[in-house]
């Protein structure tokens, strides 16, 4: 099967040639326009869709290290190797006041062998591009330590495949869609902990790779994803997470996700998460497990 090409929609484009010159406006102080205020780590890192989070799951907190006053920006670049496949996401993201957070991104899923045994071509790839925003709607994580109120934020993410006739075959509904999610964060600086719960409703396959809705259930479903944190010292944390998903297609069972990770911040401006990984079974391929490495880099 031919493989068409997907080149970078100009949004992507546009925002990633801008971002130097913007962060550099952005430390301009003089004008009112500041960055970089928050503590290590407390943006987190940018999950796979390029929310601010953890690896797999968006939190509340506001990407970028941004205060009330300020404006943050980043930008990742993640590799997922498991046994059968292989994922690259790249995006930008910009927080704006600590209140809202515009994030862009594309995933390029690749096949390798899977793509031979299912007749689409050795290293057949999907490419999906994800446009997200996220509101910080009540809390602060860090400075309201004095309350039982986690931060709480909500968000959408649309997403948009570039494979819609295979995903047709295999019985999916759409080749895009949008999650809507809601996200509580709590942390506890005293212990040196921060716990995250998501509820999102998706119709995605996948996290949409395999298209949204399918031959078993194209009804927008509620599905819990969690993260927890452990901060060993103001650049080195250590967690674990675990992402829902639903279960669309009758071609194949589609499992829950999870993960326990190290986040590394030698400096402000860089940080390094590494993890292991379990997708569970992915179309023809149980046991999906392996390696998460995700490099990022903001103010």
């Amino acid at each position: 099967m031919h493989q068409k090409r997907h080149p970078m929609p100009r949004q992507l484009l546009a925002l990633a040639l801008c971002l130097p010159a913007g962060l550099a406006l952005a430390q301009e102080s003089e004008d009112g326009f500041d960055t970089g205020g928050k503590l290590l780590l407390t943006g987190g890192v940018s999950q796979v869709e390029g929310a601010a989070g953890g690896g797999l799951t968006p939190w509340a907190v506001i990407g970028g290290y941004g205060t009330r006053d300020q404006v943050g920006a980043s930008a990742f670049y993640t590799r997922v190797d498991v046994d059968d496949y292989a994922l690259d996401s790249y995006g930008v993201l910009v927080g704006l006041y600590d209140r809202v957070e515009f994030s862009v991104s594309r995933q390029k899923f690749d096949t390798q062998a899977i793509g031979g045994a299912l007749g689409l071509g050795n290293g057949f790839t999907f490419t999906q591009d994800t446009y997200g925003v996220k509101v910080r709607v009540a809390g602060d994580a860090v400075l309201e330590q004095d309350s039982w109120l986690p931060q709480i934020a909500v968000g959408a993410q649309y997403k948009k495949n570039d494979q819609p006739g295979v995903l047709a075959f295999v019985g999916a509904r759409d080749d895009s869609g949008v999650d809507y999610y809601l996200s509580a964060t709590k942390l506890y600086l005293d212990k040196s902990l921060l716990l995250n719960g998501t509820v999102r409703l998706t119709r995605a396959n996948q996290f949409g790779i395999l298209g949204f809705g399918g031959d078993r259930n194209d009804d927008y479903e509620a599905q819990f994803e969690g993260s927890v944190a452990w901060l060993l010292n103001r650049h080195l944390a250590i967690g674990g997470e675990y992402r829902m998903k639903p279960d669309n297609l009758g071609i194949a069972e589609e499992n829950d996700a999870w993960d326990v990770f190290i986040a590394w911040a030698p400096a402000k401006h860089v940080s390094l998460t590494v993890a292991y990984v379990d997708l569970g079974n992915i179309v023809i391929a149980d046991n999906q497990r392996g390696v998460y490495a995700s490099l990022q880099v903001g103010f």
